[in-house]
C-alpha cells in the first residue's frame, strides 16, 4: 500500500515543466542508475571507518529506509534570493547549483560525508551523522549538480558534496556479502554507497518515487 502511495504521489498529471521539479520539504527516493539501487540507511553501524550510521544502497524500494527529507543546507552563506542564509524553501523547486541537506526520514540524521576511507572501495565514507533531531554540522551538505533549471524527477542528477567536491554513489561491484563482510553481515547484500572524485556514471542518480508537496 506505501508503495502504492508513493509512486502515486509521483505520477500524478500535471502541466506544467516546473511542477515535476523536486521540491524543497519533499521526502524523496534516490536511485541509482547503473544498479537500479535506492539510498538508504539504518540505526547500523560496522566495526570500521568512522563508525557513523550507515549509508547503503538496496534494491527494496519499498522499504522505509530509502526515504530522505529534503532541506536547506546547514550552513549556508546570506544572499540577496535567501537573506536569512536558507537554500531553499518550503515547496520550492530545488534549482540547479543549490546546497541542501538530506535528512533521513526515519533516523533524523543528515546525509554526510568526510575525509574518511570507505570500507569496500577505499574511496571517501558516507554516512548519516547528527544527533537524531536534523541538526548536524556542515559536512551534511551537498549540491544538487544537474542541467535544467530545477532539479527535475526522473532526469539524471548528481550530488556533490560541498566540502570536498566528492560525488555520491555506489556500484555493483561493492557488495556486502559473506566474503566482504562475513557470515553475520548486519547489511547482507547491500551495496556500499561512497563518494569520489570522478564524474562518471557511478554517481548518476534519479528519483522518481516519494511524496512531492508543491504550492
Amino acid at each position: 500500500m506505501f508503495l502504492l502511495l508513493t509512486i502515486l504521489l509521483a505520477t500524478l498529471g500535471v502541466s506544467s515543466a516546473d511542477e515535476n521539479a523536486v521540491t524543497c520539504g519533499s521526502v524523496i527516493k534516490i536511485q541509482q542508475t547503473d544498479t537500479g539501487y535506492f539510498l538508504n540507511s539504518e540505526t547500523k553501524n560496522l566495526n570500521a571507518g568512522s563508525g557513523q550510521q550507515i549509508v547503503t544502497f538496496v534494491s527494496d524500494a519499498a522499504t522505509h529506509n530509502t526515504l530522505w527529507w529534503v532541506r536547506p543546507a546547514d550552513h549556508a552563506t546570506p544572499s540577496s534570493e535567501y537573506p536569512a542564509g536558507a537554500t531553499c524553501r518550503l515547496a520550492e523547486p530545488i534549482k540547479c547549483g543549490s546546497l541542501i541537506r538530506l535528512t533521513h526520514q526515519s533516523t533524523r540524521r543528515n546525509l554526510h560525508s568526510h575525509k574518511v576511507e570507505s570500507v569496500l572501495s577505499k574511496q571517501q565514507e558516507v554516512t548519516a551523522f547528527g544527533q537524531g533531531d536534523g541538526f548536524g554540522d556542515g559536512g551534511d551538505d551537498w549540491r544538487v549538480v544537474c542541467h535544467d533549471k530545477y532539479w527535475m524527477r526522473g532526469a539524471p542528477v548528481r550530488l556533490q558534496h560541498k566540502d570536498t567536491g566528492f560525488f555520491l554513489g555506489t556500484a555493483k561491484s561493492l557488495e556486502f556479502n559473506r566474503d566482504t563482510c562475513g557470515s553475520h553481515c548486519p547489511i547482507m547484500n547491500h551495496l556500499e554507497g561512497f563518494a569520489r572524485k570522478e564524474e562518471d556514471s557511478h554517481s548518476l542518480l534519479k528519483t522518481e518515487m516519494g511524496i512531492h508537496i508543491s504550492k
